[in-house]
C-alpha cells in the first residue's frame, strides 16, 4: 500500500469533516431546526480548500505535460 504524504493526509481530513459538516447542516435544516451561519463558513472554506487543491493538482500535470 501505498505511504500517503503529509498533503494527502491533510485532503483526506478536510475531506471527511467537510463531509461530516454537510450532514449536520444539512441534518439540522431537514428537521426544522436553524443552522448556524458559522457551519455554513466552515463547509463552503473547506469546500474551497478542496476545489484549490483540486484544480492546483490538474494545473501541475497539465504543466508536466506541456512543458
Amino acid at each position: 500500500m501505498k505511504q500517503l504524504t503529509l498533503l494527502d493526509q491533510l485532503r483526506v481530513w478536510a475531506a471527511l469533516t467537510g463531509l461530516v459538516l454537510t450532514v449536520l447542516f444539512f441534518g439540522r435544516l431537514w428537521y426544522g431546526l436553524e443552522a448556524s451561519p458559522m457551519l455554513a463558513m466552515l463547509v463552503s472554506a473547506i469546500g474551497g480548500f478542496e476545489l484549490f487543491l483540486y484544480s492546483q493538482d490538474l494545473w501541475l500535470s497539465r504543466r508536466g505535460r506541456h512543458g
